[in-house]
């Protein structure tokens, strides 16, 4: 993974490029205050000091920048400076970073493991705010693990890829890890086991759990959606619905990337993460339309659709996750469809009964600019669930409110009285933006840190 702790380095009074942020409102008055030559230059380069545009500036020691900005406090302010500057070391002027270390870090992410970037070197920011600096390393090394495992190739990457990377967390932050499988799996967690036993050997389904801190403190449990790679089952996806179900994975890794920054931050909690990790592979061993499947709780599913297997796995870990009675359990899942129909890819739904939570990470949210949009649990959509033959159905016919009805399916595997959020993410960044590559991408993941920090912490 890239190490982002050279890129935000301590300004110690170390000899920097200056770079000045300037809002277009503010350019004229800048202008009136340079000379000729400046001036001239800026007319030449056709500075507007608008948001993504620089003005180089030649100077004695090298050379100073002039950025067009719209907002100092946002998180991607530097972003495109960071892809474009060359190599060096600069610093704000008149300013410290704030908000914008976190984009100038990110503006210089690469995914590297199929192909080697080319070295343009690399662009260090000088801060003086020292204190935040670790934090907010962490988290651009958070949101890009996101990125790295949801870019990463499904065949690089299965169920026993995702153990060893809680396993490597587990490690890092010296955390218990449990493995089920097999069939301990299949008596323990049908569904679970039911959706990933078409795959091979080598990729066999399986439910990773980490647990982590005091036992005294307020337990919390993070679920993740493992699916590794979707076919779509029985019900075979088309070839082009098919193209990126290689981050169908995508819960798994914002669960693993909350799950390390909580502990990185030793947030006073008792930490139980959960990622069941399957392959919903086609074969003779596959799962059928029609097919009646047991849960971990007790209740029986008809499953209409193999392609809705993200909630039938999510089901199994959320009954798992309430038998250690937490006081708050959120769950990322690249779910449903319907969910990018109805708010397209960088608004993730938000799904709770808990209106304290829910307030909360909306707020988070803004803070954190890392929207999340509130969906409701329509209860009067519950009675779309109903089966002929089973306590219930994984989908309903008629393709209606696809989102909610999901959320629906797993609000029945949560205990009533336990806090609960579901965040049905797209993990993916469709077209680029400056810090924000096209391909796999954290939603949502800071907007659940700072909640989590704010709730147990005050921070």
């Amino acid at each position: 993974m890239m190490d982002f702790t050279p890129l935000l380095q301590p300004d110690r009074g170390q000899p920097a490029r200056a770079i000045t942020l300037l809002a277009a409102d503010a350019l004229d008055a800048w202008l009136n205050g340079q000379s000729a030559t400046i001036r001239a230059l800026a007319a030449a380069q056709r500075f507007a000091a608008k948001p993504n545009t620089h003005l180089l500036i030649p100077r004695d020691d090298g050379i100073a920048v002039v950025a067009g900005i719209a907002d100092a406090g946002s998180p991607w302010a530097l972003a495109k400076l960071a892809e474009a500057l060359p190599e060096g070391v600069y610093r704000l002027d008149g300013m410290d970073v704030g908000a914008n270390a976190l984009g100038w870090l990110l503006g210089q992410y690469r995914f590297t493991r199929y192909r080697k970037a080319e070295d343009a070197g690399a662009r260090v920011l000088l801060t003086r705010d020292v204190a935040h600096r670790d934090e907010v390393i962490r988290i651009a090394a958070a949101t890009a693990l996101v990125r790295d495992l949801v870019n990463t190739g499904a065949g690089d990457l299965g169920p026993a890829e995702l153990e060893a990377e809680a396993a490597a967390l587990a490690s890092a932050h010296h955390a218990r890890i449990t493995v089920t499988a097999g069939e301990t799996l299949a008596r323990d967690y049908p569904m679970i086991h039911a959706v990933g036993q078409a795959a091979t050997r080598d990729r066999a389904p399986r439910l990773i759990e980490l647990q982590w801190g005091d036992p005294a403190h307020p337990r919390i449990a993070i679920v993740g959606k493992g699916v590794c790679f979707d076919t779509g089952g029985l019900d075979i996806k088309p070839s082009s619905g098919m193209r990126l179900m290689k981050k169908d994975m995508g819960g798994a890794a914002h669960a693993l990337a909350l799950a390390g920054l909580v502990m990185a931050a030793k947030l006073p909690v008792r930490l139980h993460l959960l990622i069941p990790a399957v392959e919903n592979a086609v074969s003779g061993a596959s799962f059928r339309p029609g097919d009646v499947l047991r849960t971990r709780k007790g209740l029986t599913v008809e499953n209409t659709n193999t392609d809705a297997e993200g909630r039938l796995i999510l089901g199994d870990a959320l009954t798992r996750a309430g038998e250690e009675k937490p006081e708050l359990i959120l769950d990322f899942a690249t779910l449903t469809g319907a969910a990018r129909v109805a708010l397209g890819p960088d608004l993730p739904p938000l799904f709770s009964d808990d209106e304290a939570l829910a307030t909360a990470l909306l707020a988070a949210g803004v803070a954190e600019d890392d929207p999340v949009w509130r969906l409701p649990l329509w209860d009067g959509y519950d009675d779309m669930l109903k089966s002929d033959i089973a306590d219930m159905v994984n989908a309903p016919d008629g393709g209606f409110a696809g989102a909610i009805t999901a959320a629906l399916f797993l609000r029945r595997f949560v205990p009533k009285d336990t806090a609960w959020a579901h965040l049905d993410v797209f993990a993916w960044r469709p077209a680029g933006k400056p810090g924000r590559p096209k391909g796999g991408d954290a939603y949502a993941l800071r907007a659940a840190y700072r909640m989590l920090k704010e709730r147990y912490s005050g921070a």
